[in-house]
């Protein structure tokens, strides 16, 4: 089983807004906004539902990232 580096803090993200050039925040995955309870899945079988065909087998995590200074947010994956 792989395991993502930023969901399991050995990495932190450091990214600039390429908008307005302020520091990016990691919001975690993105399977974690669906609803209520999808925090609470199982992380693989949420990979079925994450966007990306193929994150489960090429260890992917999309992570949603936000940028409160302007309000630029997308998806970023991240290799497990």
């Amino acid at each position: 089983m792989s395991i993502c580096p930023l969901c399991n803090g050995l990495k932190e993200l450091k990214m600039v807004c390429p908008e307005c050039q302020n520091v990016i925040k990691d919001n975690g995955k993105a399977t974690d906004y669906f609803d209520d309870y999808s925090a609470y899945m199982d992380i693989e079988i949420m990979k079925l539902f994450d966007g990306l065909p193929q994150s489960l087998e090429k260890h992917q995590c999309v992570h949603f990232i936000y940028c409160s200074n302007c309000g630029y947010e997308q998806y970023y994956i991240v290799k497990e």
